[in-house]
């Protein structure tokens, strides 16, 4: 925990934070399929005490699939073998926004194992390393709601029921986000893809998703960091800086040492392995890219070492990943060798 601290004060602690931010791998660990392992929170804690004990990183990820809180609005999921569950229907409608209510989240019992999974999590590991729990933010969450076709024609011709939809995403992502602080998460991750200016025009972001971003966010009790799930950031750097947030995800497109350099101590960086590329690397590659990586963003701190995406593909072997880790160890050690970020 230490560790992470001092990175996220913009000091160089003794070496450079990893955050392995695994999930689809617990089930792997424990011989199930990935239906079979988000069944349980007895699982996903035993899945996750493992790949800590394996990989010796820096954080527990506390995340199950996004799809949940899709289930929590009447949605549904779909599972795979071989990768992320994904949202079924869209269980909204445009003509329901204006007398919408947020659901309550002990109202739904996969967000309910989600909770039990973090009290498992924090009743094993203490305060010893930071448990990460996860929000889709307000402006990203109806893509699952409403599908991506619906949400644009809301987005851009019922402004009245854009601002209704944003208001009260905000108020579910707040009580989510604090019900799962005082289950056990010491910090909240907030996905926002669609604040990406790769996926929408930032006048739009900064018309409805800023907004919403700050009223989530400043009512989470907690600290947060936010991800763009693979979006370059540099566009909306700063509204990301005026957020509220604490972090930012950097994904595989974008320099990290240009984002480093434009956060200024501002907010700390995290970031930026390929998770795609990954499923192919040798050990020379692992080596190669925590180097570049940590050469890139790592002096004077605020940085953590992590993947693109915020999520770590179900097809990356298992000795890539504790390449990466041992690579950590050797060369993240502060001071640094070279760098310059």
């Amino acid at each position: 925990m230490e560790r992470v601290l001092t990175a996220l004060s913009h000091r160089e602690p003794d070496r450079v934070p990893l955050f392995l931010l695994l999930t689809l791998h617990g089930a792997r660990e424990l011989g199930l399929s990935i239906e079979e392992y988000f069944s349980s929170s007895e699982n996903v804690v035993r899945g996750q005490l493992a790949m800590l004990r394996r990989y010796g990183h820096d954080c527990i990820y506390a995340f199950f699939h996004a799809s949940l809180e899709a289930e929590a609005w009447g949605g549904s999921t779909i599972f795979r073998d071989d990768g992320p569950p994904n949202a079924g229907a869209p269980p909204l409608k445009a003509d329901a926004i204006a007398s919408l209510a947020p659901p309550r989240v002990t109202d739904a019992p996969g967000l309910v194992r989600v909770l039990e999974a973090q009290r498992g999590l924090r009743q094993a590991v203490g305060d010893s390393v930071p448990i990460i729990g996860v929000v889709m933010s307000p402006f990203s969450l109806p893509v699952m709601q409403l599908g991506f076709d619906a949400y644009l024609d809301i987005m851009f011709d019922r402004p009245d029921l854009m601002q209704r939809l944003m208001e009260v995403n905000a108020a579910f992502c707040a009580d989510w986000g604090n019900a799962q602080l005082a289950a056990g998460a010491h910090a909240i991750c907030y996905f926002d893809p669609l604040a990406s200016p790769k996926m929408i025009d930032p006048s739009l972001y900064r018309r409805f998703g800023w907004p919403a971003a700050l009223r989530a966010l400043n009512a989470i009790k907690g600290p947060t960091a936010t991800h763009l799930a693979s979006g370059p950031c540099l566009g909306v750097v700063e509204d990301l800086a005026g957020s509220g947030t604490a972090m930012v995800g950097v994904g595989g497109e974008e320099e990290l040492a240009a984002v480093k350099n434009r956060c200024c101590g501002r907010l700390t960086v995290f970031g930026n392995l390929n998770g795609i590329a990954m499923r192919s690397w040798d050990e020379a590659a692992a080596i190669a890219e925590v180097k570049g990586a940590i050469d890139a963003a790592g002096q004077g701190g605020g940085f953590i070492l992590s993947d693109q995406h915020g999520e770590i593909p179900w097809q990356v072997p298992e000795r890539t990943l504790e390449q990466v880790a041992q690579a950590t160890r050797e060369y993240g050690r502060y001071p640094l060798q070279g760098g310059r970020g």
